[in-house]
Parts: C-alpha cells; structure tokens; sequence
C-alpha cells in the first residue's frame, strides 16, 4: 500500500500559495486522490482555510505560529484529517514568513513519522514582479535587509522555485527572471506558473511527484536575524459588514485595498 504524500508549499507573502494550493487539489480531486489540506498563519480565522473550504476540501488550520515552532500540531492536523477523509495527498502551507522548513519540519517528519508519509520536495513560490526586484531586473521597493534575509533563505532550501503569476510577464520577462533564479539558488528546479488560470499547474505537479525530498545539507540560519525580520512584519486582520441596497462588493474591496496602499505608501510601507 502507498504511503500518503505529503506536500509543503512554501513561499513568501503574496506568491499566491493558497490559490495554487486550491488549483492542485482540484486537478487531484479530478484524479481520484483524496485530498487533505493545511493551513498556517499567526492569527486565527483564517480567510485561506475559509476559502478552500468553500471549495469542500477538507482543511485544518494551526495558528498562533508557524509550523517550524509547532510541529506536532502539524502532525495532530494530520491525525485529524486521517479520522475524516483519509487522504492519500496531504498539502500544506506554511506562513509566509516561515523559513527552515526542511531543517525543523521536513527532516523531522522524515525521521519520525517516515512509515505515516513519503515526504515530497519543498517547493518555494514566488511573485515574478518581487523577485524582479529583488533580483535587480526591475525598478521599485524592495523589503527591509533583515527581511530580505527570509525572503532568500526560503528560496536557499527549496527543491523547486515556482514563479507563479507568469502571466504577469511578458516572454522576454520570464525568461530573464528564470535565467536570474537559477542562478541564484542554483539547487533548485525552475519552473513558471500561472496557478489562477490553472496554466503549469499540472506540470508543477509532474515535478513534485518525479521524487521524494532530497538530502541536501541543512541550511545556516541566523535566527536573531530571522526574528528581527518577522518582528518587522505588521499583520492585518479585519472583518467589515457592508449594508447597503446596492453594493458591488468587488469594487468596495478594490477602493478599500487602493486606499490602504495609498496610505501605506506614503508612510514608506511595503505591502506583501
């Protein structure tokens, strides 16, 4: 009998993890595999778990921290989806801000829970007009040193770099930007995506399944640097009730969301 799978997504905020998680899971489900997802985030309520189990997948949630420092919640969401489902593909998706996910929860579930799970390769997601930033192949803000630090230490330990929202680029763009990656972070495989229209999803996929984790060395990280960074994060979490007899709640969130960028902008404030 096959063990489940068991996939972490990880990627800073903003790469659009949720959305290619939604999409994996849907071209899973059509697939025969039964799906369980996870969630992770520092508060509680999550929009991602609500969403995703919106679309009936069944989703478990761990909050209060990342899955790096609450590790046998993520094996007790696990438990708890087994009692439910049973899945034979479990995904999860750590923080945004989370890093050293190979050293503190994907060695660790190897050693201890490695007859439960075959462990997938750490796939790291980005947004392709940060990582043009980032990168120096574009213009604009960029993050904070210490939170810049995050930001490439999650790329440092991935088996797979996907730049998502590819559709964002223009040919000459992406291939610049793939080009620049691998590069960088020459251990990983490179691959583009546009997880909203589902385009490279399936290959995304074919390469998380062509092998299990690899064994490269565990990566250096500098965790009073790494705190710093997160402590440098703001958090936003905010519920509103619109009442109205008309109300185009699409355009209330875009006025709503411009209206923050606006402000945060002018207060030199970069929004993930």
């Amino acid at each position: 009998m096959l063990k489940p799978r068991y996939i972490m997504v990880g990627g800073f905020l903003g790469a659009g993890k949720t959305t290619a998680i939604l999409k994996a899971a849907e071209l899973l489900q059509a697939r025969g595999e039964r799906v369980g997802l996870i969630t992770n985030d520092q508060s509680y309520g999550l929009v991602d778990t609500a969403m995703l189990n919106s679309h009936g997948f069944a989703t478990e949630e761990i909050t209060g921290g990342c899955f790096c420092c609450k590790f046998n919640s993520l094996v007790e969401a696990a438990d708890k989806l087994n009692e439910t489902t049973q899945p034979n593909m479990f995904i999860a998706e750590p923080v945004g801000s989370c890093t050293d996910l190979r050293s503190t929860v994907s060695y660790p579930l190897t050693q201890m829970y490695g007859d439960n799970f075959t462990i997938a390769p750490l796939s790291v997601l980005v947004d392709p007009v940060r990582a043009q930033q980032i990168l120096g192949l574009k213009s604009g803000k960029t993050f904070s040193q210490k939170v810049l630090y995050i930001y490439e230490k999650q790329l440092e330990e991935a088996d797979i770099i996907v730049v998502n929202k590819a559709d964002l680029l223009t040919d000459d763009e992406r291939d610049r930007l793939v080009e620049a990656v691998e590069s960088r972070w020459p251990q990983a495989k490179v691959m583009t995506m546009s997880a909203r229209g589902s385009d490279g999803v399936e290959e995304w996929l074919e390469a998380v399944f062509s092998t299990d984790l690899d064994s490269i060395p565990s990566m250096e990280v500098d965790y009073d640097i790494y705190a710093d960074g997160e402590a440098l994060l703001g958090w936003l979490n905010l519920q509103a009730t619109a009442d109205g007899d008309d109300i185009d709640g699409n355009r209330w969130l875009l006025d709503l969301a411009g209206h923050l960028q606006t402000r945060l902008s002018a207060e030199g404030a970069e929004i993930a």
